[in-house]
């Protein structure tokens, strides 16, 4: 798996900056204040740094963006970076300049003075969220990027800051991958052997075959893979680190590999996108691995669906009923609808084997939410406002982009069918909303549950701040930050 970039620190070194190679980055305070390393390295360029804290660039510049010095006169390294940063600047701040130093790289060495920024781990976490590079298939040679070194007050300290973002940084990173990956390789299989791998973090992974699927009756899920080589499953993964016998939190995602929409079948254009429609469980599975590597003191478990959704002479129908797990009858609409099929099944197995204290399911599941929303916020659905607060909280703190939307009985009526209990798809008006109220039908009343809609923030067509075109694994921060503050005890 792509790993995030080795990030050392050390002690502010004055006589260093000279002889530096790279790049070196240096903060400018809101009116123009220079802090050591600032003035050290004014002195050598000859006030090169002041002018530019005098001029009207440096004026139009915004907190935690950068302008670089090209070969500056006095120095060994290649560019002098000029950050805007304030010594209390906010962790969006501080993680958005680390994020402007990571693109500006390129594979040069990299010295950042942070001196006595406070969220100096930030900065650090910011940079290495934006060096991702998922180049995998690239035939050409990569050469390695540089070392980069921040330099600080207290070293030690922001190491060990800097350390409780390694796990996060890590399950990120294993979320980017997974949506990145294309589908002749992320097969349902391979999907479930990475996730296999992580028992040696020591996560309890279980999988669940097509043979144990049907004997649970998990037929909507079943219904979904069944015109595919590839066969189903459902991959259980078990953190116990709270309370023993405590009931866990439950994460749920939909993690079909590719949907070309079965025999509702989506136009040519764009389809290759379809590779990240296992974005939800791929949140899941890096929201998994970063509570074991940072040894969370929580009860946490994990289950994805894992289907790929084919055309074939053994695919599911529109006009077919199928029974679910909890033996509600559905009527298949359109066959492209089919998340939410998953999702009910395993939201049902979830209450009824490990009775949790709560459950979010996340799901590249509607276009209606990209429509409604864009690509800024993710949509939220709930059943319990103690929970959806704590969660839009969690996902504000972390920046990622989440907005709570509507769901009631009126909705229902729009899932009604004529010849089973419900159907799977309501037509276009409220999309996200009637898949939303399809998913509840699967939620008990006593289970405080959120539906995250992710299909505008799971992958993007061009860079947003913290990462690369492509995979954001957007959600892994904000769920990690949840448990965090309210299931940890």
């Amino acid at each position: 798996m792509t790993t995030p970039p080795e990030i050392t620190f050390s002690e502010t070194d004055l006589d260093a900056i000279a002889t530096a190679p790279g790049r070196i980055a240096v903060l400018i305070g809101a009116e123009g204040k220079l802090d050591a390393v600032g003035r050290r390295v004014n002195k050598l360029t000859r006030g090169a740094l002041a002018r530019f804290a005098d001029s009207e660039g440096f004026e139009k510049m915004k907190s935690g963006e950068i302008r670089s010095l090209a070969f500056p006169s006095g120095l060994a390294a290649e560019a002098v970076d000029l950050i805007r940063l304030d010594r209390r600047a906010s962790v969006d701040d501080a993680r958005k300049a680390g994020a402007a130093l990571a693109k500006a790289q390129g594979k040069a060495d990299v010295l950042i003075a942070a001196g006595t920024l406070l969220n100096a781990a930030d900065l650090a976490f910011g940079f290495a969220l934006r060096a991702y590079e998922f180049d995998l298939y690239k035939t050409k040679d990569k050469p390695a990027r540089g070392a980069v070194r921040v330099m600080a007050s207290k070293p030690e300290d922001l190491a060990a800051a800097s350390a409780a973002y390694a796990a996060l940084a890590e399950g990120i990173f294993f979320t980017r991958d997974l949506v990145n990956e294309p589908a002749n390789v992320l097969t349902t299989d391979d999907f479930a052997a990475r996730l296999a791998a992580m028992q040696e973090l020591g996560l309890e992974v279980e999988i669940l075959e097509e043979a144990d699927l049907e004997k649970l009756g998990m037929r909507m899920l079943l219904s979904v893979g069944q015109g595919s080589a590839s066969p189903s499953k459902v991959v259980v993964m078990q953190w116990n680190g709270g309370e023993k016998g405590a009931a866990p939190l439950a994460l749920v995602g939909k993690g079909v590999v590719f949907d070309t929409g079965g025999i509702s079948i989506k136009p040519a254009a764009g389809m290759e996108d379809m590779t990240m429609d296992m974005g939800g469980a791929g949140v899941v599975a890096g929201v998994m691995r970063t509570l074991a590597l940072r040894k969370a003191k929580a009860n946490v478990v994990g289950l994805v669906g894992l289907v790929e959704n084919m055309p074939s002479g053994t695919a599911t129908r529109p006009g077919d009923v199928v029974k679910s797990m909890r033996g509600v009858t559905v009527e298949i609409i359109n066959t492209d609808a089919e998340g939410r099929l998953v999702l009910g099944d395993v939201l049902w197995y979830a209450q009824e084997r490990f009775k949790p204290s709560g459950m979010i399911n996340l799901a590249t599941l509607t276009g209606a939410i990209v429509i409604g929303l864009g690509h800024e916020n993710a949509g939220v659905f709930s059943n319990d406002d103690a929970i959806c607060d704590s969660f839009l909280s969690a996902a504000k703190a972390e920046g990622e982009g989440a907005w709570r939307m509507p769901m009631s009985p009126a909705y229902d009526k729009l899932i009604e069918s004529r010849i089973a209990d419900i159907k799977n798809t309501g037509g276009r008006p409220a999309g996200s909303i009637t898949a939303a109220m399809f998913l509840k039908r699967f939620v008990k009343d006593e289970t405080p549950w959120i539906h995250l809609d992710i299909a505008g923030v799971a992958h993007v067509k061009s860079d947003i701040t913290l990462a690369p075109k492509g995979a954001t694994g957007w959600g892994v921060m904000a769920l990690n930050r949840l448990i965090a503050d309210k299931f940890e005890g």
